[in-house]
């Protein structure tokens, strides 16, 4: 098994990360662990969820009434908020 060690850590995220580890029960070792396969792990899950997201949106037809605004308008829209 290979060996992981950090130099250098900021007391502050020290200190939540041995916060965390004794709010869930595991060692600073094992929290440690956990965190990094969940963010590493998840980039993967995500692309898959959202291909299957998109592929999704893609197959639904998209309903325009008479008289709706056009997409652009929508962004420019939400780009103003």
């Amino acid at each position: 098994m290979a060996l992981l060690q950090v130099r250098d850590c900021p007391a502050d995220l020290y200190e939540r990360l041995t916060n965390r580890a004794k709010s869930e029960n595991r060692s600073i070792a094992q929290q440690t662990i956990f965190i990094l396969k969940n963010s590493l792990g998840s980039s993967d899950a995500n692309k898959q969820r959202r291909k299957k997201t998109l592929e999704r949106l893609a197959a639904e037809p998209l309903f325009l009434t008479e008289g709706s605004p056009a997409p652009e308008e929508f962004i420019r829209e939400d780009r103003s908020r």
